[in-house]
């Protein structure tokens, strides 16, 4: 993997840089959108359908399309995603109306997902404003300082199995379906949501899950809930797996707030996810985070040629497939040695 630069003068000139570069490409363009939106939303549809259509008539091989299904449904998130920054379509009112619709298949409630995530950019890598849209991640002093069974409950909560495999496909099902996050039991300073607004736009889009996921189960029974619900799972799969390694590797980014700057925590702390092309396809170009947060009103079918048009852009945080696979080990951030690990260094050490 390629590591981040120190926070040098050398590294302040390249942030500035690249901001000034990543922000050409910031224009939304409506015909590529719709596009983009009519090839993902149509096999998704098309696929839905048919998976239906199979169990109705007793044939089980169509229900392999739960795989591309989730997928699809990945990148059908990614223009949700899009349209909460305001940058997937030129119009504010077009970028609403499809988030929130398309809040139907992902499960993810438009207006309350907004408002979270946006925290998230605007704190990303701020010790001292950690809160709801992220990971909760301790220094490793912090985590020294928790009594045993605090530092057992932390230890729980970054099980990888617990944390991605159990945790991704509840919270986005379950956990969403109520207000949460307005606290958190490992960070006392936590930035959380709790009004009114976020109270509407859960129970608007548990009203409409209601509705529509009841009409199909009355029309087709039970077993076309569980069947519709397996891509929402593959998608929370895939969508945790992906934000938790965006800023969860080695060489992340983490400051006090006296020293966290926005951009430096934009560039240093994003990860660049190489894929393959195909899955790069199925994820909206997401992997190419250091680029989101550093300009998050570049639409996600821009990334690819604004980092195209940047060297610099193409090594930094490069991580490939196999990389990511060791971001599964870090779960403290250790100030001495300004670096994720993991709680076997820990031992280590003692």
């Amino acid at each position: 993997m390629a590591t981040a630069l120190p926070a040098d003068d050398t590294v302040k000139a390249l942030v500035k840089d690249l901001t000034r570069h990543c922000r050409e490409y910031k224009q939304a363009d409506p015909g590529r959108a719709a596009f983009q939106l009519f090839v993902t939303i149509l096999p998704f549809f098309a696929l839905s359908a048919f998976m239906i259509w199979g169990m109705a008539q007793g044939i089980y091989w169509p229900l392999l399309g739960v795989i591309p299904a989730g997928g699809l449904l990945v990148r059908l998130f990614i223009v949700q995603h899009d349209c909460g920054h305001g940058s997937y379509f030129p119009s504010k009112a077009a970028n609403e109306w499809t988030g929130r619709v398309l809040s139907v298949f992902t499960w993810t409630p438009y207006d309350f997902w907004r408002r979270a995530h946006n925290m998230h950019h605007a704190s990303s890598g701020n010790l001292d404003k950690r809160g709801i849209g992220s990971i909760d991640t301790l220094t490793r002093r912090e985590y020294e300082a928790l009594p045993p069974r605090g530092q057992l409950m932390y230890r729980l909560y970054r099980n990888p199995f617990l944390l991605l495999v159990l945790g991704t496909p509840a919270y986005v099902m379950v956990g969403q379906r109520f207000l949460h996050g307005s606290g958190s039991p490992f960070i006392d300073s936590y930035n959380g949501l709790a009004g009114r607004s976020e109270w509407k736009s859960i129970i608007g889009l548990d009203v409409a899950l209601a509705v529509i996921y009841g009409a199909l189960v009355m029309a087709f029974g039970w077993g076309v809930l569980v069947l519709l619900l397996l891509p929402v799972v593959i998608a929370a799969w895939a969508g945790g797996w992906l934000f938790f390694i965006q800023h969860q590797f080695e060489d992340a980014y983490w400051e006090a707030g006296g020293q966290w700057e926005f951009h430096e925590a934009a560039v240093l702390g994003s990860s660049y996810y190489a894929l393959p092309k195909v899955l790069q396809w199925f994820t909206g170009n997401i992997g190419l985070h250091h680029i989101h947060h550093l300009c998050s009103a570049v639409p996600n079918y821009r990334l690819q040629e604004c980092l195209d048009a940047h060297d610099a852009l193409q090594t930094l945080n490069r991580m490939t497939f196999r990389d990511s696979l060791q971001c599964v080990r870090w779960a403290l951030w250790d100030e001495g040695a300004r670096k994720m690990i993991g709680f076997r260094e820990l031992r280590a050490a003692g």
